[in-house]
């Protein structure tokens, strides 16, 4: 009867009722998962007398973090869409198979990660600019959040299967239980135990850990339509092969913000010095209101469209399509109004510093100066995802970050007197200049790819 009533509702539902219902669930599972990564800093911003020198040592893990994400991506976000499709051709069994080999890849990649990045985690700190003030905060805070690195991984890469079968309402309890967990254990580690930025890191682990339990027993349950079965416990290409050539583009969108994260702060560090880095944190957390809402609601609409584009149903596809583009620049231009206005308020919520807050308040008005264009990028370049068109995607994914963002960093500053100007200025270029690409390469490549479906 559940199964039923899901996959009905996928293929007759109204589409902005629907879209609505999938996608503010993930939003609001976005937004939380968002305290898991700003509420660290929050805190630690405010810790007395060094809390401006361990914010920027602990921004400096956000390299490392983005790349053990980036790996929950290649398969969670890549095994959700195909297992989606599966689901709309009535292929139970196929879609059951994808989901566990996406969960035993997670727990290969969790294992290889733990030693690497454990190991080398002061030697990656330094390269990506820390000096000698701030790295020992950021080895403090990364050595213990990379021992929890199987619970990162199967919390946000197992979560896609739950909201690609409708429970949006189970994806966002994922992530709602472990950061209500995790604020409250943040100020009695980092505060009233004394513990600082380690304090904080042994929060996130601890609360990291009850979600992946929670949503580990939900999909080996009796209320979920795919279910993680002993049987399918095995590695098979065949299954994870058209996995990890999906995943390869959100993989590739999470990883280069990495490299991203590693270009920005060794620039910023070289014209600018500490201060410029630790702005670049808070610019950081603030770019991430932006685009992980936006990842909730392009998650959201995923499986209205994956769903139907394997059952055919063109249509709907093209009003799935359009409910997420509309909803994505709308909030994308807000959000960029906010950060014109009153940059200083967002400054504030990271630091108390006021040196730091008027820096980075100057800076986020540069930074964000394009922001409006990633509603546009990200609505064409995941509904590529939802569509199973991994090699124009990965084309687009590449586009924005390795072919102009990151080239521009180091380039621009040869053109401006003030170098650090320069360096955030790549953002808003970049930005505008992928959106216009990738808009425009999607509508004219979507009709292609419904005549075929419509066709099939």
């Amino acid at each position: 009867m559940n199964e039923n009533k899901q996959t009905n509702e996928m293929a007759t539902g109204s589409i902005p009722k629907l879209f609505f219902k999938l996608a503010i669930p993930a939003v609001v599972a976005q937004v939380v998962n968002l305290l898991y990564n700003i509420v660290d800093r929050i805190y630690i911003g405010h810790i007395p007398e060094i809390g401006a020198s361990a914010l920027t040592g602990v921004g400096l893990f956000s390299a490392i973090l983005m790349l053990i994400t980036a790996f929950s991506m290649l398969a969670g976000a890549g095994g959700a869409p195909l297992a989606s499709i599966a689901l709309g051709k009535n292929d139970k069994e196929q879609a059951e198979k994808i989901m566990t080999n996406s969960f035993l890849l997670l727990l290969v990649f969790a294992a290889i990660l733990t030693v690497v990045f454990y190991i080398f985690a002061p030697t990656l700190l330094t390269m990506f600019g820390a000096s000698e003030v701030t790295l020992p905060y950021a080895v403090d805070y990364a050595r213990i959040y990379i021992l929890g690195t199987v619970f990162v991984l199967i919390v946000t890469g197992m979560n896609p299967f739950v909201t690609t079968q409708g429970f949006a309402n189970i994806a966002m309890l994922t992530t709602i239980i472990g950061a209500v967990i995790n604020i409250i254990l943040d100020p009695i580690f980092i505060f009233a135990l004394g513990m600082g930025v380690k304090g904080a890191a042994i929060a996130t682990v601890l609360s990291q850990a009850v979600g992946a339990i929670w949503i580990l027993r939900f999909l080996s349950g009796n209320k979920t339509i795919l279910k993680l079965r002993k049987e399918n416990m095995k590695l098979d290409p065949k299954i994870f092969g058209p996995t990890l050539a999906l995943g390869i583009s959100p993989f590739i969108m999470v990883s280069t913000e990495s490299l991203l994260s590693i270009s920005f702060t060794t620039s910023l560090a070289k014209y600018g010095g500490d201060i410029a880095v630790g702005a670049m944190t808070i610019i950081t957390s603030i770019n991430m209101l932006v685009t992980m809402p936006l990842q909730g609601f392009t998650q959201g609409g995923q499986p209205i469209r994956s769903y139907n584009y394997g059952a055919g149903n063109v249509d709907r596809v093209k009003k799935a399509f359009l409910m997420q583009f509309g909803v994505c620049v709308g909030y994308a231009t807000l959000f960029w109004g906010l950060c014109m206005l009153m940059p200083n308020v967002f400054a504030g919520i990271f630091t108390t510093d006021a040196t730091l807050a008027e820096y980075a308040s100057w800076a986020i008005r540069i930074y964000m100066a394009g922001i409006f264009s990633v509603g546009f990028q990200l609505s064409c370049q995941q509904s590529f995802m939802a569509l199973g068109q991994a090699a124009i995607s990965l084309v687009m994914a590449f586009l924005r970050k390795l072919i102009l963002l990151i080239p521009l960093i180091f380039i621009l500053p040869n053109f401006f007197a003030d170098k650090v100007f320069a360096v955030f200025l790549a953002e808003p270029v970049s930005d505008i200049l992928a959106a216009t690409i990738t808009t425009i390469v999607f509508f004219t490549q979507f009709k292609k790819i419904m005549n075929k479906a419509k066709q099939a």
